[in-house]
């Protein structure tokens, strides 16, 4: 997001951002937009975690509810940019986005050297197009997999088809994943990614407790479908060199503390 931002002209920073989503790409919007002093409207779906909503307020972007679908996001942005002439940064649909999401691969790369498999969620397919980008620009004989919830397998039967079948009112825990794939990174996925996987929901909750409990990592169901992937043994990794890339810590952790006080005040 913020690659995207930066490389506005100063005419179109001033008349200021808008961009549609759930929380995470809201969120980058919302304090990239802080950083360079420029307006942002974020448009949201009314079940958003509350955790990010309150987040992008806090980077001091403006919000606009919506109902808890793609069209109902498509139809809102559409409208306040054609009212109040404002810059549409997609979320994934967005060349510029992809560049910068793809730095995520592009670091671990540098640092830590070539890879043999590099795994990474897929979603509207942003993220997974600039990690498949950055792996085959630095490390060609690497494979790309893309793991997105058997729940919002757009992406799978997209490819599998030859031709993007949208997803209809996805109900994962995934809040992240439930876009569908766009005509851009349908065809970078079918170019540069090796291989599309599906979880489940019980297979994201273990993921999510393994990172929890075990590495001391807050992550949220969206960011752990790669280790998802991994645990319940979908890719053959013996000697074997893999990276993950786990993206989104932004979970409520509310309930959590709710229970815990129950249980103090019982």
């Amino acid at each position: 997001a913020f690659n995207a931002l930066n490389l506005l002209s100063k005419e179109e920073k001033k008349r200021g951002v808008i961009t549609h989503s759930s929380g995470n790409h809201a969120q980058a919007v919302a304090l990239a937009s802080s950083l360079l002093n420029i307006q942002a409207t974020i448009v949201m779906p009314k079940g958003a975690p509350l955790n990010k909503i309150n987040a992008t307020k806090e980077y001091g972007a403006d919000i606009v509810f919506c109902d808890n679908t793609l069209e109902a996001r498509t139809r809102t942005t559409d409208h306040l940019i054609t009212k109040n002439n404002y810059i549409l940064i997609h979320p994934y649909d967005n060349d510029h986005v992809i560049n910068g999401q793809g730095t995520a691969a592009y670091e671990l790369i540098k640092e830590e050297g070539e890879f043999d498999i590099i795994i990474a969620p897929l979603g509207g397919g942003g993220l997974l197009s600039g990690t498949a980008l950055a792996t085959k620009g630095l490390c060609p004989k690497a494979q790309v997999f893309g793991v997105e919830p058997i729940l919002a397998d757009d992406a799978l039967r997209s490819i599998q088809s030859g031709h993007i079948i949208p997803s209809t009112y996805p109900n994962t825990i995934a809040d992240g994943l439930r876009t569908s794939i766009c005509e851009r990174t349908f065809h970078i996925i079918q170019k540069y990614v090796d291989k599309i996987l599906t979880v489940s929901e019980m297979e994201i909750i273990d993921a999510m407790r393994f990172l929890w409990e075990r590495m001391k990592i807050i992550v949220e169901p969206s960011g752990a479908v790669p280790l998802a992937a991994l645990l319940s043994v979908k890719i053959k990794i013996k000697d074997k060199k893999v990276g993950l890339i786990l993206s989104g810590g932004n979970i409520d952790i509310e309930p959590f503390f709710h229970l815990l006080k129950e249980r103090v005040l019982k």
